[in-house]
């Protein structure tokens, strides 16, 4: 049952910001409880709504997972998108850069921690999911993101200072070495690593990508 400072902010609201209210809420029940055992009644209770509110925007809760995964993925992809940009935009020490770009590309384990709670469960319920959901989910998110740093990187072995023949691969690798260990060995931010241990593990990720990338030398 809506309270009545609920029912007061849905007729005060537009049908947009009722929506959005409706997403935020499902993220937050999505995050807490997981797929398998969230409702659309939790959802309602949560948003202050009427169930029948909720699945008049939202026909099932397939529907309702889609919606919040797509938002807070493409807005964590946008995030990481900025990152690549400011990190790589001028790069005038290798190392150093990509190390401050690898954490960088951290944060938004702080930043978004409903959304890799929403993750968490996703690796817990894979089995579980509707078809289709996590191919979605990559597309909008995890492989937005890599496509933009790979467009970023690209531009940096152009000005000489990386070998890079696949610009794709190249992000793959760079997110898997600097940023993969930390993700998972943090379980996707829930249990934060020590700063120094965070510190170490992109410290030698950087240098194993250096490695990999570095141009060879001219004889």
């Amino acid at each position: 049952m809506a309270t009545p400072q609920a029912t007061i902010a849905r007729v005060q609201a537009g049908p947009a910001e009722e929506r959005q209210a409706v997403v935020r809420a499902a993220r937050t029940v999505f995050a807490r409880e997981g797929w398998t055992h969230t409702t659309i009644e939790a959802v309602a209770v949560e948003a202050g709504l009427e169930q029948a509110m909720v699945e008049h925007y939202f026909k099932d809760k397939e529907q309702l997972l889609l919606s919040v995964l797509l938002d807070s993925a493409a807005s964590v992809a946008a995030a990481l998108t900025v990152v690549a940009e400011e990190h790589l935009g001028q790069v005038t020490d290798l190392e150093r850069d990509l190390t401050a770009l690898g954490r960088a590309w951290l944060t938004p384990l702080t930043t978004y921690p409903e959304h890799f709670a929403i993750v968490r469960h996703l690796s817990a319920e894979v089995d579980r999911l509707p078809a289709g959901v996590l191919e979605m989910w990559q597309t909008a998110g995890p492989r937005q993101a890599q496509r933009e740093l790979a467009r970023r990187l690209a531009l940096v072995a152009v000005e000489g200072l990386l070998d890079i023949a696949d610009a794709d691969h190249a992000a793959g690798r760079f997110i898997q070495l600097v940023a993969g260990q930390v993700v998972q060995r943090s379980f996707h931010g829930a249990l934060p690593l020590a700063d120094f241990e965070t510190d170490a593990l992109i410290a030698d990720g950087v240098a194993d990508f250096v490695r990999l990338f570095s141009p060879a030398p001219v004889l």
